[in-house]
């Protein structure tokens, strides 16, 4: 897949801005949210705040994508089936996820703490 290197900038600058006060996202917001930050036809980018014991409802990725963790922690990912598996985010380190597979969804819940904020940049 190629990807223009404005759309590669955009997405680097709003990564920049928003690592530039992640404290003040976490304690301004009280339930676990999706706030879009960016999209075009080549990427689409949002920034989530996911808070301590409030999952993510069941959804899916169609598309491969990046994690930046801003604020990391851990993370359990439950698959409807029930399965589940635990990622740790470190903050300021960037992971890449697949694509889910077809006909799949999945719920996640922060096991931690304190809040993780993530930017979740997906490919198209």
């Amino acid at each position: 897949m190629s990807i223009n290197v404005r759309t590669f900038a955009v997405a680097f600058i709003l990564l920049v801005g928003l690592a530039a006060a992640p404290a003040l996202v976490a304690q301004e917001t009280q339930t676990t949210t999706r706030v879009p930050q960016y999209e075009n036809e080549h990427v689409k980018v949002w920034r989530t705040v996911i808070l301590p014991n409030q999952p993510l409802s069941m959804h899916r990725h169609e598309h491969p994508r990046s994690v930046v963790a801003i604020e990391g922690g851990t993370l359990t990912i439950v698959q409807e089936t029930g399965e589940r598996k635990t990622v740790t985010w470190e903050t300021g380190n960037a992971y890449w996820l697949e694509a889910d597979e077809p006909g799949t969804m999945h719920g996640d819940v922060n096991e931690g703490d304190a809040p993780m904020v993530v930017v979740i940049v997906e490919m198209k």
